[in-house]
């Protein structure tokens, strides 16, 4: 349990500070949600929990390249999955 959670508090705290914009309806029109592209505290901690929530499961090894994994919200994934896992155990 304290490990999966741990590892959603860091990922959530680094994807806070400096994830890149996600494509969250695919439309390729990607949405920032991180404070070093300009959001703030408020609009930073929302739009990546919210862009994690309606997601599919996209794992790493099913993306061409990491830039792409990045680019389809992996890693909200990792933290919606690790929290429901640290919460479930």
């Amino acid at each position: 349990m304290i490990p999966t959670l741990l590892t959603a508090t860091s990922v959530f705290i680094i994807a806070f500070i400096a994830a890149p914009p996600v494509d969250i309806d695919g439309i390729r029109e990607p949405v920032s949600g991180s404070l070093l592209y300009g959001n703030n505290i408020i609009s930073g901690a929302i739009i990546p929990t919210s862009t994690a929530i309606g997601l599919h499961f996209y794992p790493i090894w099913e993306a061409a390249s990491v830039d792409e994994w990045l680019y389809n919200g992996g890693p909200y994934e990792l933290i919606v999955l690790h929290f429901l896992l640290g919460v479930g155990i």
